[in-house]
């Protein structure tokens, strides 16, 4: 009797430590803690493999990245530069890991010697992606799966780097462009015709599956946006006058230019690209930003988000594609100055309806060269909701009771603006200068200029 109750303290001891393998399916947890095989019947339920845990050990001269998995997968890797980068193509591979375990602790600026960091996620459809950013030239000498135990279909994906000389890698990367890309941007496409019907929204949350965003507090920026953009679409269609359209409908990555050809093809009449900042240096900042499109950006720290937010494409491992001399040239015209004095007006708007329902950056109105806002067909501003580097504005982006206010204060601002075109047109200004400057209502923020 004893016996056989040590025995089965014993066997709830593992069970536990496999429900601990940060949430995946018991059936697999238990494979992955070697206790048994994976059934068949789980093997069907979840054709995606589940990724539960990632290691990084690094040693003279390389460097070991592992992940372990409900089964196993076959990886393609190629090399990217400017920044240096290893990139790992997979199936998909639903990453139950969390994100923080590729970034560096705080305080320190990279993970070790050869990899500063690395990140994980949903690519495309059937596809996932693991992105290392490298420290310095360095090459994939194996990349292999091994199983974990005898018998189980748990396997451990292995990524082993070794340093290398510069022009080693250089190779390896002109190897890669000479290569199909496995995503690229698409290129810019003509805007749809003019639709009869309600205006269409297009909401577009920022980042997405493999690009993470701005993290903070345990808080990822893709995540906090994708929920507020999901609420503001409900309340939106539930008036009934509008058409709203997503950028992506989930934890998908879509590139910046996708994001732009999905508004023109939907012909948007107005497009909400929805972010989160993070200071880390400078904690004390807070509140939300709505940025238009210029030029030259307003501030330094304007440029400092835009430069940010149009690096997702690096971020997700695509090669960059230089802008086409033709399409530059439309940017410029009276078309595209009209949209921007459409936007300027909307950002007031937005502006004014927030001050009700949540804190506003001590220079709430900016603007900056964002590749996302720069299609001429429509107004567009990018709404940066908050700082994931404060304390404050983290609590109110995860209120539920916070985005409840938020969203409804933006349904109101849309609501404002598409009234407001019903009587005379904005006089288009040549070079969309800034917004005039707005009284605004004392703001319990830093005293920094942000």
């Amino acid at each position: 009797m004893i016996h056989e109750r040590r025995a089965r303290d014993a066997m709830e001891a593992l069970k536990r430590r496999a429900v601990r393998l940060i949430g995946v399916g018991f059936a697999v947890a238990l494979a992955l803690v070697g206790l048994t095989p994976l059934p068949a019947a789980a093997t069907e339920q979840s054709a995606v493999p589940v990724a539960v845990a990632a290691r990084l050990v690094e040693y003279a001269g390389g460097a070991r990245l592992t992940f372990d998995l409900s089964a196993p997968v076959e990886g393609r890797a190629f090399a990217l530069a400017d920044p240096d980068r290893i990139v790992i193509d997979v199936p998909e591979v639903n990453f139950q890991i969390d994100p923080a375990v590729g970034r560096p602790q705080q305080g320190h600026a990279a993970l070790g010697a050869l990899i500063k960091s690395f990140r994980f996620g949903l690519l495309g459809p059937g596809k996932s992606r693991i992105v290392i950013d490298l420290n310095g030239p360095a090459r994939v000498e194996r990349l292999s799966t091994v199983a974990i135990a005898k018998g189980a279909q748990a396997a451990r994906l292995q990524v082993d780097l070794g340093h290398c000389e510069p022009a080693v890698f250089m190779q390896t990367v002109k190897e890669a462009e000479q290569a199909p890309p496995a995503a690229s941007a698409a290129p810019p496409n003509e805007a749809a015709a003019p639709a009869a019907g309600p205006p269409v929204i297009v909401l577009d949350p920022g980042h997405g599956g493999i690009d993470g965003g701005a993290y903070g507090a345990g808080v990822i920026e893709k995540t906090v946006v994708y929920d507020f953009s999901e609420e503001l679409r409900q309340k939106l269609e539930a008036e009934h006058r509008y058409k709203v359209v997503m950028t992506r409908n989930g934890d998908e990555f879509v590139s910046l230019a996708d994001r732009v050809r999905i508004a023109r093809e939907a012909n948007a009449a107005l497009f909400i690209s929805i972010h989160a900042d993070s200071l880390p240096e400078t904690a004390d900042v807070s509140g939300a930003t709505v940025y238009t499109l210029a030029d030259r950006a307003s501030d330094a720290e304007a440029a400092r988000v835009a430069e940010h937010e149009n690096a997702a494409d690096k971020e997700a491992g695509l090669q960059q594609t230089p802008d086409d001399p033709g399409v530059a040239d439309i940017l410029f015209d009276l078309k595209r100055r009209e949209s921007r004095t459409y936007a300027h007006m909307f950002s007031r708007g937005v502006v004014g309806e927030w001050r009700s329902a949540g804190r506003l950056n001590r220079n709430p109105e900016r603007s900056a060269g964002f590749v996302v806002l720069k299609a001429p067909d429509f107004p567009s501003v990018l709404l940066e909701l908050g700082y994931l580097s404060n304390r404050q504005d983290v609590k109110a982006l995860t209120s539920p009771e916070w985005r409840a206010k938020a969203t409804s204060a933006l349904v109101a601002a849309i609501d404002h603006f598409f009234a407001a075109q019903t009587g005379p047109e904005p006089e288009a200004v040549a070079g969309a200068p800034a917004a005039p400057a707005i009284a605004h209502a004392p703001q319990a923020d830093d005293k920094s200029g942000h």
